[in-house]
C-alpha cells in the first residue's frame, strides 16, 4: 500500500514539473543551436545580444553594400535609406519577434499550472491534461517541422517577396529593365538571406501558435471543473485573457510590418492612406483573430456551466425566498426572532450577488478591455503614417480641438 502511495506521489510531482516547464519556445532544434552557439544562456537570457547579432547579419550587409553601389541615400528612385518597409521588416519587426519569445515565455510558462491550482483541472483529468501537454511539447520540438519550415523560407520566401511586395521602380536592390529585374549585390543579399531569415522566424510563430490553438482546443476536451460563482466572470478561465497579452509583440511586428509597406507606397508611388482603409481594418480583424480566436474554444463549456449555474442558483435561490417570505412575511411574529441583527438579509444580498455573477458569465474568457488593448498595440506602428495626411502641427491642432 505505501508503494502504491509513493509511486502516486512521483507521478503527481512529474506532473507538476511538467506543467510548470510548460513552454511554446523552449524547444526546437534553432533553440538547440542558438544554445550552443553562446546567443542563448538558459533559458532565455542574452537577449540583446541575440537581437543584435540576427538582426546585424541581416540588416548591416544591406546598408555596407548600398554604400560600395552608391544606392545608401542617392542615385536612384528608391535608395536604401529611404526604404522605410525594408527598415520597418529587419530593425523593427524582426527585433520584436525576438523579444517577443521571452515575453511569451515570462507570461506562460505557468499557465497550465493554474489549470491545475484554480481545480479546473481535478486529480481524475490529470493523466489527460499531461498527455496534451506532453503532445504540444513534441509537435513545438519537431525537427521535421522546423526544416520543412526552413526550406520554405528558403526557396518560396524569396519568389513571394519578389511578387508581392518588391517595388516595381529603381531601388537600392533592384533594377527595372526589359528583361525583368535585375538585382544588385545588395538586392542578392536582402533576397535570399535577410528575407528568408526574417520568414523563417516569422513561420516558427505562426507554427506555435498552430500549437497554442492545439492545446487550448485539447483541454477544452476535457471534463473541466468550471465553477459559475468564480467571480471572474468566466468560471476560473479569466486568467487566459492575460496570458495572450504576451502576443502583444507578435502583433505589433506584424502591424509594423504593413506600416512600412504603406509607408514605402505613399512616399514612392503617391499613393494616400485612406486608400488601405479596408486593408488596415482587415488586418485589425485578421490579428484580433489570430490572439483571440483561439480562447473561442471554451464557449461551449462557457455556455454550458452558465446554463447549469442558472437552473441550480435559481433553484436555491428561489427555496431560500421562499423559506425568506414564510419566516419573515407571511408570520413574523411566530419566529419569535428580532429583525434587527438578523442575517437572513444580509445572506438575501449575498444569494443576489452569487446569482448576479453567475448570470454575468461571459462566453469567452476575455473583455472588452483585452480587445481594446490589442487594438491599440495594433494601432501604434501606424501612427507615423499619420504625419502623410497632416502636418505636426496641424494633427496637434486637430487632437486639441477634440479633446478640449
Amino acid at each position: 500500500m505505501s508503494k502504491v502511495h509513493l509511486a502516486s506521489q512521483t507521478i503527481t510531482k512529474q506532473d507538476t514539473q511538467q506543467s510548470e516547464d510548460f513552454s511554446l519556445v523552449l524547444g526546437g532544434p534553432l533553440y538547440q543551436l542558438l544554445l550552443r552557439s553562446k546567443l542563448i544562456q538558459p533559458p532565455l537570457g542574452h537577449l540583446g545580444w541575440r537581437i543584435g547579432v540576427i538582426t546585424s547579419f541581416a540588416w548591416l550587409p544591406l546598408a555596407a553594400l548600398a554604400i560600395v553601389g552608391g544606392r545608401f541615400a542617392a542615385g536612384v528612385k528608391v535608395p536604401f535609406l529611404y526604404d522605410f518597409e525594408a527598415h520597418a521588416r529587419l530593425l523593427f519587426a524582426l527585433p520584436l519577434l525576438i523579444l517577443a519569445e521571452l515575453i511569451v515565455y515570462v507570461r506562460m510558462r505557468a499557465i497550465t499550472s493554474q489549470f491545475i491550482e484554480r481545480q479546473i483541472i481535478t486529480d481524475a483529468v490529470r493523466p489527460a491534461f499531461s498527455a496534451v501537454i506532453f503532445s504540444a511539447m513534441r509537435l513545438r520540438n519537431s525537427l521535421f517541422v522546423e526544416i520543412g519550415l526552413l526550406l520554405l523560407a528558403v526557396f518560396a520566401g524569396p519568389q513571394i517577396w519578389q511578387r508581392t511586395l518588391i517595388l516595381h521602380s529603381d531601388t537600392w536592390y533592384a533594377t527595372v529593365s526589359s528583361s525583368g529585374l535585375n538585382f544588385t549585390a545588395a538586392g542578392y543579399w536582402y533576397a535570399f538571406v535577410s528575407v528568408p531569415i526574417f520568414q523563417f522566424i516569422l513561420l516558427r510563430w505562426y507554427y506555435r501558435i498552430v500549437i497554442w490553438c492545439r492545446f487550448l482546443f485539447q483541454v477544452s476536451r476535457l471534463d473541466l471543473n468550471l465553477v459559475a460563482l468564480h467571480p471572474d466572470r468566466c468560471c476560473g478561465l479569466g486568467f487566459l485573457g492575460n496570458v495572450v497579452f504576451s502576443f502583444a509583440p507578435l502583433l505589433m511586428a506584424h502591424s509594423g510590418i504593413v506600416a512600412g509597406y504603406i509607408g514605402n507606397r505613399i512616399l514612392q508611388e503617391g499613393a494616400k492612406l485612406p486608400d488601405y482603409k479596408f486593408e488596415l481594418v482587415g488586418l485589425a480583424v485578421l490579428l484580433l483573430a489570430i490572439v483571440l480566436g483561439p480562447l473561442c474554444v471554451f464557449v461551449p463549456k462557457l455556455n454550458r456551466a452558465r446554463l447549469v449555474g442558472l437552473r441550480t442558483y435559481g433553484r436555491f435561490a428561489s427555496s431560500y425566498v421562499v423559506d425568506f417570505v414564510r419566516k419573515w412575511t407571511s408570520n413574523p411574529d411566530e419566529e419569535g426572532e428580532p429583525l434587527l441583527g438578523s442575517g437572513d438579509i444580509q445572506s438575501l444580498a449575498d444569494l443576489d450577488n452569487s446569482f448576479r455573477i453567475v448570470k454575468e458569465i461571459k462566453l469567452v474568457p476575455f473583455g472588452k478591455d483585452t480587445v481594446i488593448r490589442f487594438l491599440v498595440v495594433i494601432a501604434l506602428p501606424m501612427l507615423p503614417l499619420a504625419f502623410t495626411m497632416f502636418s505636426p502641427e496641424e494633427l496637434l491642432k486637430r487632437i486639441i480641438t477634440v479633446v478640449l
